[in-house]
């Protein structure tokens, strides 16, 4: 199955004490338009949407401003500069990129080869091989820790492999559920979360011991997966269902349902908010995580599945 195919195949309220901090640009990056759209997340509007070639995968934001989209099918990286809305360049990549991550000091990317089963790490600047190791089959999402391990949901092969990306080897494979794809690391990174797709659960993996702890079920279709900034929430969008599965993290209990845009994948989370690509919806949902209510329903170019929240700093002047 193609990463870039289409899919064949009243929510309740609680009061928390999340403390607000400044929202920073939320970037949608919409594979259907093969646009990358900027929202100015304290205003809730869109302030900028640049073509970047239809096709997009997944979007990363490096510490600099800039933005690194995978197109799978283009053999390519597309860099762009989230300051100025310019595409800079696209980096050369061999195979089929789709999940990607930034390094800490923004010189490098790593990118997971879909068609290969390899986590690949290139320059940032020039797309030049730095290093790769294999992984398990299609790699979809990734995280890296503070650590500079790095975590990858290969889905076809029921596990998330664990990388030291300063040597670039495989340190360890986790078997979780059936298809799992996005992946969340809490604040304190003793927890990644694991969004299984088609066996409809959460994998909670102990990253001290690389174990999974607990498997909770969610229903429908996980496609994305995020933490609040207290790490007191776990939230998951249910694709089939058009909905966000609001979880304790303590607890591991259900604390909200909420409902929001056809098809959701992608979610990220800035302070207070939660924003949600709406695959078939064109949009993305606005959550607020002290109500667990959506706020808004933000208009974005067509077929958005991947989002990321940039540094307050990268907004345009």
């Amino acid at each position: 199955m193609s990463p870039t195919r289409p899919i064949l195949l009243a929510g309740l309220a609680f009061v928390l004490s999340i403390p607000a901090v400044e929202a920073g640009p939320v970037y949608v990056a919409s594979q259907g338009a093969g646009a990358l759209t900027r929202i100015e997340a304290g205003a809730g509007v869109v302030a900028a949407s640049v073509a970047v070639g239809q096709g997009i995968a997944q979007v990363a934001a490096g510490p600099d401003g800039r933005l690194y989209l995978t197109q799978p099918d283009h053999a390519g990286i597309d860099v762009v500069d989230g300051r100025t809305n310019a595409v800079l360049r696209r980096l050369p990549f061999q195979g089929q990129a789709f999940g990607i991550v930034a390094s800490a000091d923004g010189a490098s990317l790593f990118v997971g080869d879909w068609a290969g089963g390899r986590l690949v790490r290139v320059s940032a600047g020039t797309g030049a091989v730095e290093g790769s190791c294999a992984v398990g089959r299609d790699p979809a999402g990734l995280v890296l820790d503070r650590k500079g391990r790095l975590y990858v949901a290969d889905r076809e092969s029921r596990q998330v492999s664990v990388i030291d990306t300063a040597r670039m080897e495989r340190l360890a494979t986790v078997p979780v559920g059936e298809g799992p794809f996005a992946l969340g690391l809490n604040p304190r990174q003793d927890r990644l979360y694991v969004a299984n797709v088609r066996s409809g659960d959460l994998s909670v993996i102990e990253t001290g011991t690389m174990a999974v702890i607990a498997t909770v079920k969610v229903g429908g279709m996980p496609y994305g997966v995020a933490t609040s900034a207290d790490g007191g929430l776990v939230l998951v969008t249910n694709q089939q269902a058009g909905t966000v599965v609001v979880i304790d993290a303590a607890s591991l209990d259900l604390k909200a349902t909420i409902p929001v845009g056809r098809y959701p994948e992608g979610i990220a989370v800035d302070g207070v908010s939660a924003y949600v690509a709406n695959w078939f919806s064109d949009s993305v949902s606005v959550i607020d995580l002290r109500s667990l209510t959506e706020t808004a329903r933000i208009p974005v170019a067509e077929g958005p599945r991947s989002l990321v929240v940039g540094a307050v700093s990268e907004a345009v002047r």
